[in-house]
């Protein structure tokens, strides 16, 4: 492998809808600082927003505050947010969404010539192209270098300081050693840690992208970095089997949640995220299922305003209503959970943040699905967390005296951790094949979480049995994993795909077992402490400290939280 060494100001992890606003934020006033970001695909069609997007379910429409949508995250979470983080996430909505538009997105107006609302708080878009718009701005910077199919896998440490991070690329044997002032990682989340709703050659037919493996949760946790959350899944409610959105029928056209027996159910269980998806297990289990989106009977126009939003973002849904040759109006569309994610565009999962994303490691910040305690951010909330990153980042290197290139006194460290990385690549290029495939590993990762830790086929339930067996199985899992073999860079990037599953599985096992109760139903369905307990109404933190998983325990607050 040839190694290559970079030094940088600001080093971005992850191309996708926080990377690209960030580095679009520095580049604009971050006055001739050196910017790298570095993606494991292309920035023109990486991270969730790859295939695009029909709605921005996050901005502060007419009538509306910011407040109000703290309170609703608030709500919907059932108490466990950080409201430091929503407030100044809420209050950048319609900043970012303006200068959108201003980049080329097509906002759907009505006709008093305003942004044509769908609900309280999203807003209609053409948004096949939306990543595009934003990865050409950020070419257009003359102050960002973009490595595109680099996967970065671990974070340069020197005296308690991230300095760097060290990845390879996906196509050659080219090693990546990279020195920077400030590190932001801005990867997905973590998908495929369980057994997925569609088996073998469509376990890729996932809600969440299945190219999100959790590296940047693993990269911070395993250099000790606190996490919150984990605890706190997130599990989608989708179309069956082409795991298609339901909330642009739901909200679009009025759908209703159905049993077999035309019955509404929703009312029973409640409306919040995770109840819709409880509701469906239960009336599954009950034998009222399946169990449906209720569109028989909308109108014509709407069926056209249906398979036009879903060739947007989901075209799979549309092919299934025109082969089957029954619109929405003709059939109710059938519903499912899907396998359960960690994510923090969602829900609280990621790393432990101040409010103007600084991470518990110096030199290291987050925005995005990998940064805690902000749900509910979807894509204008990514973006906002990558312009206060970006914003916080650039304070912090002034006032270090960075402009002097003073961040780089640890390379010396860095370059020892780099070589030690590049060794444990060298090992799974060099050694001998072993009994044990990449998928065979895969696999049996997916089998442990879905029957030990909550999956579907276990209807999301868990016991505190069931997650030390898991612990365990992960755990043998791990050391298999350091034993597969790579016959090129391709099979690297999966093996180390499967080691980042591997480490956020058990953290995620070691959060389960710590929230002693079942706050968020489906999302943490604990079977020995099947309801809501006062005592832990509270943050689930964790840092890794000498191979163990540690627990924290921190209490809710108002106002800003220093880390």
């Amino acid at each position: 492998m040839r190694t290559e060494k970079i030094e940088t100001d600001v080093l971005i992890i992850g191309g996708g809808t926080a990377g690209c606003y960030a580095a679009l934020t520095l580049a604009s006033e971050a006055g001739g600082k050196r910017i790298l970001i570095a993606e494991k695909a292309n920035i023109r069609r990486s991270g969730c927003l790859a295939a695009g997007v029909n709605a921005l379910n996050a901005y502060i429409i007419k009538g509306r505050t910011p407040q109000d949508y703290v309170e609703y995250a608030k709500k919907d979470a059932e108490n466990i947010v950080r409201e430091d983080l929503l407030l100044t996430m809420s209050e950048g909505l319609n900043r970012v969404t303006a200068r959108l538009e201003e980049l080329g997105l097509v906002i759907l107006k009505n006709e008093n010539g305003e942004y044509a609302a769908r609900g309280n708080r999203n807003i209609k878009i053409n948004g096949e192209n939306i990543k595009p718009l934003l990865a050409d701005a950020v070419r257009k910077c003359d102050n960002v270098q973009i490595l595109n199919h680099v996967n970065m896998t671990d974070l340069l440490l020197a005296d308690g300081r991230v300095c760097g991070a060290v990845g390879f690329h996906v196509d050659d044997s080219t090693v990546y050693e990279i020195h920077a002032g400030a590190v932001l990682c801005a990867t997905g989340g973590a998908a495929g840690l369980y057994r997925p709703n569609n088996p073998g050659f469509s376990r890729h037919k996932m809600w969440y992208p299945p190219f999100n493996t959790g590296a940047g949760y693993a990269m911070g946790i395993q250099a000790g970095a606190e996490m919150t959350t984990f605890e706190m899944r997130f599990i989608a409610l989708r179309c069956k089997d082409t795991i298609a959105p339901t909330g642009t029928i739901a909200q679009g056209v009025g759908a209703k949640q159905v049993n077999v027996f035309g019955q509404n159910y929703e009312k029973n269980y409640g409306i919040t995220t995770s109840q819709r998806v409880y509701g469906t297990v239960e009336e599954n289990r009950a034998g009222r299922g399946p169990c449906y989106l209720h569109t028989e009977g909308i109108t014509g126009e709407q069926d056209k305003e249906l398979l036009k939003a879903y060739l947007n973002m989901a075209p799979s849904q549309t092919l299934k209503w025109i082969e089957e040759e029954k619109n929405p109006s003709q059939k109710d569309v059938e519903i499912e959970g899907t396998e359960p994610y960690i994510v923090g565009g969602h829900t609280a999962s990621g790393y432990w943040i101040d409010r103007e994303r600084r991470t518990t490691l110096p030199g290291l910040y987050a925005a995005g699905d990998v940064a805690g305690g902000c749900p509910q951010k979807y894509v204008t909330g990514a973006l906002v967390e990558g312009e206060l990153a970006a914003k916080a980042i650039q304070k912090d290197l002034k006032e270090s005296g960075a402009d002097q290139g003073r961040y780089f006194a640890g390379q010396t460290a860095g370059n020892q951790a780099a070589a030690a990385i590049r060794g444990i690549y060298s090992h799974h290029l060099k050694k001998e094949p072993g009994p044990y495939s990449i998928d065979q590993v895969e696999e049996a990762m997916q089998k442990v979480m879905d029957q030990y830790a909550g999956g579907i086929g276990s209807g999301y339930r868990y016991n505190e049995k069931q997650l030390d067996l898991a612990d365990e199985k992960i755990t043998l899992l791990q050391k298999l994993a350091m034993d597969l073999k790579a016959e090129d860079m391709d099979d690297l990037l999966h093996i180390y795909e499967i080691k980042e599953r591997l480490i956020v599985c058990r953290s995620l096992i070691a959060h389960l077992k710590a929230r002693k109760e079942t706050r968020w139903h489906s999302f943490g369905e604990h079977s020995d402490y099947p309801g809501k307990n006062k005592k832990y109404e509270k943050f689930v933190n964790s840092v890794l400290k000498d191979g163990r998983i540690q627990i924290i325990y921190r209490t809710l607050q108002k106002g800003d939280i220093e880390i």
